[in-house]
């Protein structure tokens, strides 16, 4: 049986014609594509409809694409054929130890997976992090705040790594209107501890 979360994504993804502009890759990946790595393997986490995974693909990088909506990821695949697509809650997938070269994660807020990411990704690899912030209830009272970043919280989770670009703030987001979000790209050290901060 499908969970609620798969069920909500799939219908959205068939009906909405608006998540048509997902194939195309997000504007702040696109700005900072001179820090990502000639090659090497990629995961794009809650990958959606893949316009970053795609973008990452014809840069020459293997790609890893996962997704809960079984929609968006066979859509994905079936223009990328290339891509290796997933299906699959992110919170009840392993990600193998030291085995990404870059980690995308766009819009999906899920605080227990930045340990996983820190694990997962290879000494020296790319975490590439936007989403929204609590700002956005200014605008939008519905929102969940469990799934907003509080003010400077995305830098401070990282702080240990090597920061290449922080911004928290309201930027144009290939929506009608400007959102709060918080942006990163962070370098996991070479050299590097197992214990990870809380």
């Amino acid at each position: 049986m499908q969970s609620t979360d798969a069920e909500h994504w799939n219908a959205r993804y068939q009906e909405d014609v608006r998540f048509e502009t997902y194939t195309h890759p997000r504007r702040f990946l696109v700005e900072n594509a001179h820090w990502l790595p000639a090659q090497g393997v990629a995961l794009d986490a809650a990958m959606g409809l893949g316009g970053n995974a795609e973008y990452l693909l014809q840069r020459g990088l293997r790609v890893v694409g996962i997704d809960i909506s079984s929609v968006a990821v066979r859509q994905a695949k079936r223009r990328m054929p290339g891509l290796m697509a997933v299906i699959a809650d992110l919170t009840r997938f392993y990600l193998p130890e030291a085995y990404f070269d870059v980690i995308l994660n766009f819009f999906y807020l899920e605080r227990g997976l930045w340990v996983d990411y820190r694990r997962a990704l290879r000494p020296g690899g790319l975490l590439v992090l936007e989403t929204l912030t609590k700002e956005m209830l200014s605008v939008n009272a519905e929102i969940e705040p469990q799934y907003l970043l509080d003010p400077g919280e995305l830098e401070d989770a990282f702080k240990d790594w090597q920061i290449l670009v922080s911004h928290d703030g309201w930027v144009a987001i290939d929506t009608p209107h400007p959102r709060a979000v918080a942006s990163l790209v962070a370098r996991r050290p070479i050299e590097w501890s197992d214990s990870f901060p809380d």
